[in-house]
């Protein structure tokens, strides 16, 4: 009894997993996971097109979109620090997290930008940025390409 007690006391004082932020300087792993101060952060309900992937232009002429997508990341935040709110540990210990820089939700800016896709999958919150993208063929909706699930699966 004081054991399952105690579990509860330190349940209520450490709050809830999504409760917990994590703010500082973010090294871009790639198109949807940063770093910040060792911390491995999965950016929530998005999916970005893959370091090795690449799309193909109208010209018919092969370009390095995912490593773009890491760039276009790692040039939008710069070394500006960025504030994670944590939902979730996905099943590779990474922390999973709407990151924001400057109040701009960074995850909605990569799909509205064309830098990644709505991840429907874990969530409707950027389906309509990514409806946007595609009308303006921003990013890799200039292009034809594999949705990043399924280039990982082949």
């Amino acid at each position: 009894m004081r054991f399952t007690l105690g579990l509860i006391i330190a349940a209520a004082l450490c709050g809830p997993l999504h409760a917990q932020t994590i703010t500082g300087t973010a090294s871009v792993i790639d198109g949807d996971t940063i770093d910040i101060h060792g911390n491995r952060i999965r950016l929530q309900a998005i999916d970005a097109i893959e370091s090795r992937q690449r799309c193909r232009l109208p010209s018919g002429k092969l370009w390095n979109c995912g490593k773009d997508s890491a760039f276009a990341l790692a040039d939008k935040i710069g070394r500006s620090p960025v504030s994670c709110k944590v939902s979730d540990v996905d099943r590779y210990g990474r922390y999973v997290a709407v990151c924001s820089q400057h109040g701009e939700d960074l995850n909605g800016w990569l799909v509205r930008n064309g830098w990644a896709v709505a991840y429907r999958r874990y969530g409707q919150d950027y389906v309509r940025d990514e409806e946007l993208a595609r009308k303006r063929r921003a990013g890799i909706w200039a292009s034809e390409f594999m949705m990043p699930w399924d280039w990982r699966r082949r």
